[in-house]
């Protein structure tokens, strides 16, 4: 059996398929906001006085565990980009 390589020789050198990549990454991105949207939300949807609101909801009944479970995930994304751009950015020198 032979195997096809679909992808032109000027991506040979490469592990991934530029459009492979760029769907991936999109898809990623994606993902990402929807989670830190929603971790952001979460705060303005539950009602703090009424347990019942998020007894029922992913991480209840407790509003810790809501918290942990619908938030945790944007901090933790939110986190990763910061440490992400700070060892990606170059670091400027003020001159004395």
């Amino acid at each position: 059996m032979e195997n096809t390589d679909l992808a032109p020789q000027r991506y040979a050198h490469r592990r991934n398929h530029p459009v492979a990549r760029a769907l991936g990454l999109g898809l990623a991105g994606f993902l990402a906001l929807f989670l830190v949207g929603r971790g952001v939300a979460e705060f303005f949807i539950i009602h703090y006085n009424d347990p019942a609101s998020y007894a029922n909801s992913w991480g209840g009944p407790s509003l810790a565990g809501v918290f942990a479970v619908h938030t945790g995930p944007a901090v933790v994304i939110v986190t990763a980009a910061v440490v992400y751009a700070r060892r990606r950015w170059p670091r400027r020198r003020h001159a004395a």
